[in-house]
């Protein structure tokens, strides 16, 4: 089954409001600092958050020097409630288009978020999915959750 593909879900509660973490996935100088799992760097090559507009970013293994790029199109931007796009990696070992929701919803102490990518290439383990994602939902919080007043 070469074109087999699996689907990751993710779901965090972060102690921060719904727009910051919108914004912290759509503004380049946010996502860089979060979005690379442990030991990657992140580059945005192209940013266009709009219905239809595209991105074009990779990541470098730091220890080794060696990378991958993909880029999509966002075909949903719902602000402080829903992110879609698609995804595609620019290695032909690794065919198709993925699919990416964010879901992000009011909660008493923050935002409920859930994020669901659709048509991972088979070839990737599942387990290597959810560990990347679970760093990089972390360096998320690191990001968003902290209340710094103006001026400090």
């Amino acid at each position: 089954m070469p074109n087999a593909t699996n689907t990751i879900r993710l779901h965090r509660v972060l102690r921060a409001p719904a727009e910051r973490v919108y914004r912290a996935f759509l503004e380049p100088a946010a996502l860089v600092k979060w979005i690379a799992p442990y030991g990657f760097t992140a580059t945005i090559h192209e940013s266009n958050p709009r219905v239809g507009g595209g991105y074009r970013m990779s990541f470098t293994n730091f220890g080794t020097g060696k990378g991958h790029s993909f880029g999509g199109t966002y075909t949903e931007l719902t602000p402080y409630e829903r992110i879609r796009y698609t995804d595609k990696f620019d290695d032909p070992n690794l065919v198709g288009e993925m699919s990416v929701t964010i879901t992000l919803r009011k909660v008493i102490c923050g935002t409920d978020l859930e994020i669901v990518q659709e048509g991972v290439p088979a070839v990737i383990p599942p387990e290597m999915c959810y560990l990347g994602w679970q760093e990089s939902l972390l360096q998320l919080a690191h990001l968003v959750e902290p209340e710094i007043p103006d001026g400090a």
